[in-house]
């Protein structure tokens, strides 16, 4: 039996942010026989707890191998799927009740639009962290944008067959390269119209830190085979640029070279501070000046670090959960 909308959902490691997904899936005002459920998981097995959604919606179980990356399974996922349109979650967002229904019209309402996801909201008292990364989300809405992240897209499956998948030779940065791909046959578009929670967002520094050193380890890997527009340039220029001027700054003040500091305080401060007052802008009143400016204390030297070490090809698994 063919389905209209496939949910495709790689799986790895925890278990309960998933089932808090199909949760959510189980809550959609689409009827349950319009869709499906495609998990593909890099577990030896799943609890019963989880096989027991079959009461509510049809599910497929696929089981990946764990040296596979999360493209790899999201690939495997589409070839196993019966639906007209996919909507690739990531395993660990709180869908609204209302997202097949709100991704099914606006993808149907324009035919210049190949892809659409919704905006992320916070779960319920969010910490700083949380809130930041909620604000850069959804820094545009209800606009076509250049690219999405993976938490959830929304495409026909014919433009998904268009691009030939998601590109399994990246770790990380994947949805960017795949989204990418996708804007040459349609615009993307982010709306605010429905929404989700990603239960699995940063809430504390110390493993945002760790975090972003591995999703930074494809970044020099995802530009290959495509043009890199101007816009992307400061990601790879800023996090090096903080965090040498940072470096040189406190050797600088440590063997008494005023000069020196005072130019690599610049170098650092500069884009540091551009980039704090930015986001500060997007938050509001939510989170302190303090939080925006440590938020990039942590992330651009994170990055840089992930940068290099993908660069002499460190990392050989992906580790998402």
């Amino acid at each position: 039996m063919t389905a209209l909308i496939s949910f495709i959902i790689p799986h790895k490691g925890r278990e309960q942010m998933l089932i808090d997904t199909l949760d959510s899936i189980k809550h959609q005002t689409l009827p349950s026989e319009q869709f499906e459920v495609v998990i593909v998981s890099q577990n030896s097995n799943v609890s019963q707890r989880l096989k027991e959604f079959e009461q509510f919606f049809s599910l497929k179980i696929i089981y990946n191998d764990d040296e596979n990356s999360i493209s790899h399974s999201r690939n495997l996922g589409a070839e196993k799927a019966t639906g007209t349109y996919f909507a690739f979650l990531d395993a660990d967002v709180s869908l609204a009740s209302d997202y097949a229904l709100v991704m099914l019209q606006k993808l149907q309402q324009s035919s210049s639009l190949a892809l659409v996801a919704a905006m992320q909201i916070n779960s319920k008292n969010a910490p700083p962290l949380e809130r930041i990364r909620t604000s850069l989300s959804n820094a545009e809405l209800d606009t076509t944008v250049s690219f999405l992240p993976g938490r959830n897209l929304f495409l026909h499956k014919d433009t998904f067959a268009k691009v030939n998948g998601f590109p399994e030779h990246l770790l990380t940065c994947e949805d960017y390269y795949f989204t990418g791909q996708v804007n040459e046959h349609g615009g993307l578009y982010y709306t605010s119209e429905t929404h989700y929670v990603h239960l699995g967002e940063d809430k504390a520094f110390g493993p945002m830190f760790k975090k972003e050193i591995w999703r930074g380890q494809s970044n020099i890997a995802s530009t290959s085979g495509r043009p890199i527009p101007l816009r992307e340039l400061p990601s790879f220029i800023v996090p090096f640029a903080v965090t040498l001027g940072i470096i040189i700054l406190l050797l600088c003040l440590l063997y008494s070279q005023t000069n020196f500091a005072i130019i690599s305080s610049i170098i650092a401060g500069a884009p540091l501070l551009a980039y704090t007052f930015r986001l500060k802008k997007l938050v509001g009143n939510t989170v302190s000046f303090l939080n925006c400016l440590r938020f990039y204390l942590v992330y651009f030297p994170a990055r840089a670090i992930g940068t290099l070490l993908g660069a002499r090809g460190a990392v050989t698994t992906s580790s998402h959960k």
